[in-house]
């Protein structure tokens, strides 16, 4: 008899899975991630693929609808390679920040892992997407997808129209600054409400005239002079400096045409789509984590797993959460979902069993399940309103850093040696939360370019500044190399100059 007939309650029984099993496990699992966390999410649409399919999705940053580029190919053809010399596995999902919320399944998965695939990726991710400030903020999950679609029809077009390697040169230089082409604090300035209403006046009226269909006209050759009026009236809505370098060239370039500004907008709202999962790795790493860790044991003590589908899960799950010591050949790092799941764990710890250390440094929440509140409410609050660096320097504890073993290391470029200058003791502990925070500010790492002026009406020279951070100066090679990328958009010379802070 098998484990699922003796056992009527089990959700499934094995390694294999059909759509009915799929479904009826996916119910299982939001019930808990509904009712019991309280997750909010976008409606769910999972859909299964290939291994081939998964590499390819890999290769086009995981969009289900990206247009051609060579890049793309050159990370298939490497992926698919490690792939296939089983240097490298590949994941057993991919998760969109639309609405609905697409997951990628591989259909190579056990049942299991489809099982924990969908819980991490249908409703801790999902739940993250649609809840964390940045992405409110920054991103707009209803419309990526139709986004995506025109970009890739009206870059076919451009293609067609004049030619793949016009077009290349473009997205090549695009692509070379996207992580100068996003707002990082700031949106973009903005028209006043009557000229705002002016502009979507005209543009209804073109789309009329088009069909409102905007793929099917030729990408325009030629700028008339009503849309060069409102270009030049941005223009000078523009502060300088002005640290998103691909909107001041879209907006100011003298040289490019209507068409490759919008190439080079395609490419710049790609990039800000994207820069908030940059900044939240832990965190959204750690939701998911935390959420399929909690609701897969919940299955199991509701009955409606077995013992073999818990101990394949743990197995898989201690994978991920595995992090190497700093002198383990297998270092490579901090493992964020170690670090995310870690955090998140203690933090229902510190709700529900805290010690002295945990009521003196956390004493809004320390014991709050005693009180009468809720660590879930704490965990969604935390989702909700940080970012990596924010989140580690509020509720990075001892614990976990005497779990992780952090320290920190002084690093003078003038000595021959390095010094541990804080461990994970009493007198330390704050130091090494503020030196790992760091970590994972941005603006600690990315270049800070911006542009300072920029001669409109005479040579037309760019002048950029790099604000240099810790004597960290560009790289020659790259610069030269970016540099050139950037002339090619602005079509005249370009001036770099670095600064020391």
């Amino acid at each position: 008899m098998s484990e699922l007939a003796a056992k009527p309650d089990l959700l499934f029984s094995g390694a294999d899975w059909d759509f009915e099993t799929l479904q009826r496990t996916l119910d299982a699992i939001e019930e808990i991630a509904l009712n019991d966390l309280k997750l909010d999410v976008y409606p769910n649409q999972i859909e299964i693929i290939s291994s081939e399919q998964m590499l390819d999705a890999y290769s086009s940053h995981g969009m289900p609808l990206m247009y051609k580029h060579w890049s793309f190919g050159k990370h298939f053809a490497r992926d698919q390679m490690m792939y296939q010399k089983g240097y490298t596995g590949l994941a057993y999902e991919i998760v969109i920040n639309s609405d609905p919320c697409i997951a990628y399944l591989m259909e190579e998965n056990t049942m299991t892992m489809q099982a924990l695939v969908m819980a991490h990726a249908s409703f801790g991710h999902n739940h993250f997407f649609k809840n964390n400030y940045l992405f409110r903020q920054w991103t707009d999950a209803e419309g990526i997808l139709s986004y995506l679609d025109f970009a890739k029809k009206y870059i076919a077009k451009c293609e067609d129209e004049y030619g793949f390697e016009e077009v290349e040169a473009i997205l090549d230089a695009a692509h070379a600054l996207m992580d100068q082409g996003v707002f990082r604090y700031n949106r973009p300035p903005r028209l006043s409400e009557a000229d705002r209403m002016a502009k979507l006046a005209r543009r209804a009226e073109h789309e009329e005239m088009t069909f409102n269909d905007i793929w099917r006209t030729l990408p325009n050759t030629e700028e008339d002079e009503e849309e060069k009026e409102v270009r030049q009236q941005e223009v000078r809505f523009i502060k300088l400096p002005e640290e998103n370098l691909l909107y001041f060239i879209e907006k100011a370039s003298p040289i490019l045409r209507p068409w490759q500004r919008e190439l080079v907008r395609i490419v710049r709202h790609i990039a800000q789509y994207f820069y908030p999962q940059k900044q939240t790795k832990v965190m959204n790493e750690g939701c998911a984590t935390f959420v399929h860790h909690y609701i897969m044991n919940e299955l199991y003590n509701q009955g409606r797993i077995g013992e073999g589908t818990i101990m394949e899960f743990l197995h898989s799950h201690s994978s991920v959460v595995f992090q190497p010591d700093f002198d383990d050949p297998r270092y490579s790092g901090i493992n964020p979902y170690a670090l995310g799941f870690a955090m998140m764990e203690d933090i229902r710890r510190i709700c529900e069993r805290p010690g002295d250390e945990d009521r003196e440094l956390f004493p809004d929440i320390a014991g709050l399940s005693q009180k009468g509140g809720d660590w879930r409410d704490v965990l969604k609050d935390a989702w909700a309103n940080f970012r990596d660096e924010s989140f580690i320097l509020q509720y990075l504890s001892p614990k976990v850093t005497r779990d992780f073993h952090l320290f920190a290391i002084a690093d003078d470029a003038k000595e021959a040696h390095v010094e541990v200058s804080a461990i994970h003791d009493e007198r330390g502990f704050r130091r090494v939360r503020e030196r790992l925070a760091a970590m994972y500010d941005l603006g600690m790492h990315d270049p800070n370019i911006q542009v300072v002026a920029a001669d409109l009406e005479g040579d037309r020279t760019l002048h950029l500044r790099h604000e240099v951070h810790n004597g960290r100066a560009l790289s020659e090679k790259t610069k030269d190399a970016v540099l050139t990328h950037i002339e090619t958009l602005w079509g005249h010379e370009v001036d770099l100059q670095e600064k020391p802070a």
